[in-house]
Formats: structure tokens, sequence, C-alpha cells
């Protein structure tokens, strides 16, 4: 009699993102005097690294709309003399959330340099 051995299920590594791309906000945000009489359009991209070991039920995702949320209630608030010091104001809140474990950040000024269609930064902070 023959045994017949059957494979182990496969495995997969996997990641779970939630993106938003292309938020604009009216904000108010640089360095120049005209910048902080005047709000200016920036965009927001957001790349969301979440707990790959989540359910996909709706009590354990991580809500795009809440983050975005979170970024208006941010900008809201205050005015930001550089794009770096409002990138960490968003890290710091969204990475409250302990599903999300890495966040790669761009925002860009739109309007601000006329022979560029942005200028901006991009920081990706990772949960060790």
């Amino acid at each position: 009699m023959k045994i017949l051995k059957f494979k182990n299920k496969q495995k997969f590594k996997f990641n779970k993102k939630v993106i938003v791309k292309d938020l604009i906000l009216l904000i108010s945000v640089g360095i120049h005097q005209f910048e902080k009489q005047k709000k200016q359009k920036v965009k927001f991209n957001l790349v969301i690294t979440t707990d790959p070991n989540l359910k996909s039920d709706i009590k354990s995702i991580v809500n795009y709309e809440s983050v975005i949320n979170d970024i208006k209630k941010i900008t809201e608030k205050k005015h930001f003399e550089l794009l770096e010091s409002l990138s960490e104001n968003i890290f710091d809140v969204i990475f409250k959330n302990k599903r999300i474990k890495k966040v790669k950040l761009q925002i860009e000024k739109l309007d601000i340099i006329k022979e560029a269609k942005s200028v901006g930064i991009e920081v990706v902070k990772t949960k060790i």
C-alpha cells in the first residue's frame, strides 16, 4: 500500500495598504509673509501599511475617511511654516492607530513656484 502525502497549504507574506491619492486642501503653510496671509492649495498623498494579520471587517480596518478627516483637522487649526512640521503633526495623529505599521506621506505645494507643477516633500516613517 502506498501512502499519499498531501502538500502543506501554501503560506503567503503580504502587506495591506490604505491609499489616499491627490487629496487637495486649502491650507496656511509657508515661511513667506504672503503665505501667512493667504491659504494655498496643497496636495497630500499617503500610502499607509497596516498590520497584515487584521481581519477584513469594519471594526479592524484602517478607515481612509478617518485619516482624511484627521488631516483636515490638523490643517485647519494653525499655520505651519514648514511642510516638515506639518508632516510630523500628521504622523503623530496617524500612528495613534496601533494597526498602522508604516506611512509614506507626500505633501506638495501646487501654486508656489510658477515654473513648477509642484514642490514639496516625501517622508516615510515606520513603527519599530
